[in-house]
């Protein structure tokens, strides 16, 4: 079973729903961890995020000095544009100061400080791979999940391959200015995913669909966000016409336009894209085939 393009997926039928169920999943993984929130706070950070993971798992036992280092991660963020060397330097910092990098032990060469991710760490972004793969399956009857569950090794590999993927697709990496001033936002993506998680029968067709009452207050409460920011990231979207609420003051039901949220897809499906074909070249290196669990 080949991997399935952006294309295919963003116009499959079952998308919409699995749009929620993603949402769903994350919205799970920050209640269960609220602090693992800080590796994607905002797309900044969750570019930074791609890539530090990649270069830590790109360790070799062989090369002891492989692996995450400062000077790596800062190389690599510039390279990107995804921020000033001082940002991607503190980034790395807090990821080290609340546990989610540690040192690798027994460095030969002490001069060179090699970083790799704690359990907590690995286990989210584990669980993000693995919940992504399970929305896959659920559009062509695959089965990702169970395949990955069963043989560690493909997320281990896989995950930097869907990083180099994703952060050299521009469609990704610079998401369109409807969604982007969400985005760009700390915790703007998680308020996204809540909105999708509370669509129900979406009509793609449709000029709006409701998302239910929604109110500032309950989302600043649940995501610990500043209403502040949150006033910011809506005043937009309202005065660009992408969303509204039914009644005046910013009450009863929030409707979001089929802009809003066709351009919200279409930047998912790019995820979705890299994360199967990634998942899918993994598995080549293995030598496990496509659909065969039990290869695993």
């Amino acid at each position: 079973m080949p991997p399935m393009s952006r294309a295919d997926i963003v116009a499959h039928p079952l998308y919409p729903a699995i749009e929620k169920q993603i949402a769903k999943h994350l919205i799970g993984i920050h209640m269960r961890t609220p602090r693992m929130s800080r590796l994607k706070a905002s797309h900044r950070k969750w570019l930074m995020t791609h890539s530090v993971f990649a270069l830590a798992l790109r360790r070799t036992e062989d090369d002891p000095l492989s692996g995450l280092t400062a000077t790596r991660f800062v190389e690599t963020v510039m390279r990107l544009g995804a921020a000033s060397r001082n940002t991607a330097t503190g980034y790395l910092a807090e990821l080290v100061a609340y546990k989610f990098l540690r040192d690798v032990p027994d460095v030969p060469d002490k001069r060179v400080r090699v970083l790799e991710p704690t359990e907590i760490s690995l286990n989210g972004l584990r669980s993000w791979f693995d919940g992504h793969l399970a929305c896959l399956d659920r559009l062509d009857g695959g089965n990702r999940e169970m395949t990955s569950l069963a043989e560690e090794r493909i997320f281990l590999i896989a995950q930097p391959i869907g990083a180099d993927i994703m952060v050299a697709d521009p469609l990704w990496r610079e998401p369109a200015d409807s969604i982007g001033h969400f985005l760009w936002s700390d915790l703007g993506g998680m308020i996204l995913h809540d909105l999708t998680a509370r669509l129900d029968n979406i009509d793609r067709s449709a000029p709006t669909v409701s998302c239910g009452p929604v109110t500032l207050v309950e989302l600043s409460e649940t995501y610990q966000v500043s209403t502040t920011n949150l006033k910011r990231m809506f005043k937009k979207a309202e005065t660009e016409e992408l969303l509204y609420w039914e009644q005046p003051r910013r009450r009863g039901d929030l409707l979001l336009t089929s802009r809003f949220i066709e351009d919200y897809f279409t930047w998912q499906s790019a995820k979705f894209a890299a994360i199967d074909q990634a998942y899918h070249m993994a598995l080549d290196q293995l030598g496990i085939k496509a659909g065969n669990a039990a290869a695993a």
